[in-house]
């Protein structure tokens, strides 16, 4: 039987007195790419900020190949982050999360995190512009003047940037016209993941389906198989055609 790279059992999180997580089960399989869909506000982003210590409190296990994570925590927001970073896991958060005063080089370079990444960061650099090729003649240019698509771009390449065993990837589509959205998205469903494994959190359903191995839903803090229900009455925006174009 395979071993989940990361295994979520009745696990609920929050902030302050507010519960968004309720009870939660997962498995994620090495090689697997996952994705989540679900409306703003329905506990995707606190799923991912709860698997790397990120929410103000939370119950239940996490384990990561094996390695329990999770637990009871109730305060110290971030305290065990860098070393769940460390054991293999990547996040690249919602938003432009960037810092705008460096080049695209050093904010791609923040993202090697550890001794063995930093030590590889120009190999991991080409790797990442081989996956983004629109960041390719950028380097040298301060990453506050790129536009939107290029600014994700460098906020995703970033956590690529940390030879991850499971990346964690929150809205990449979030705010960019369609056709940017989908080769950032196709971009990512290419990626060769060997052994390890992805997880994608996004509201465009369409971006997703046929590139993933899974699609599961997320609809006020509890996984659905029925993406439907996760989506309500809302129909899911539709990307256009192409890539990065």
């Amino acid at each position: 039987m395979t071993t989940p790279i990361l295994q979520l059992a009745g696990v609920s999180a929050g902030y302050g007195p507010v519960r968004v997580l309720h009870d939660l089960d997962l498995e994620v399989l090495p090689g697997e790419r996952i994705g989540l869909v679900g409306l703003n506000g329905h506990g995707k982003t606190t799923l991912l900020s709860t698997v790397v210590g990120l929410t103000g409190w939370q119950d239940g296990s996490i384990l990561f190949e094996g390695e329990e994570i999770g637990g009871r925590r109730t305060h110290g927001v971030g305290r065990r982050t860098p070393h769940i970073v460390r054991l293999g896991i990547s996040l690249a958060p919602q938003g432009d999360a960037i810092f705008p005063g460096l080049s695209v080089q050093d904010n791609l370079d923040s993202g090697a995190y550890s001794g063995a990444s930093w030590r590889r960061r120009r190999q991991r650099r080409d790797y990442v512009l081989d996956v983004f090729p629109p960041l390719r003649p950028l380097l040298h240019q301060s990453a506050g003047t790129l536009s939107g698509g290029e600014r994700r771009m460098v906020s995703v390449g970033r956590a690529l940037m940390g030879e991850a065993r499971l990346y964690l990837v929150d809205e990449p589509s979030l705010g960019l016209a369609p056709k940017i959205s989908l080769g950032l998205v196709a971009a990512l469903c290419e990626i060769d993941l060997g052994d390890g494994a992805m997880v994608i959190a996004e509201q465009n359903l369409p971006l997703l389906e046929g590139k993933v191995d899974r699609v599961l839903g997320m609809h006020a803090g509890e996984l659905k198989l029925d993406v439907g229900e996760a989506l309500g009455d809302v129909p899911p925006a539709t990307g256009g055609v192409g890539a990065w174009g």
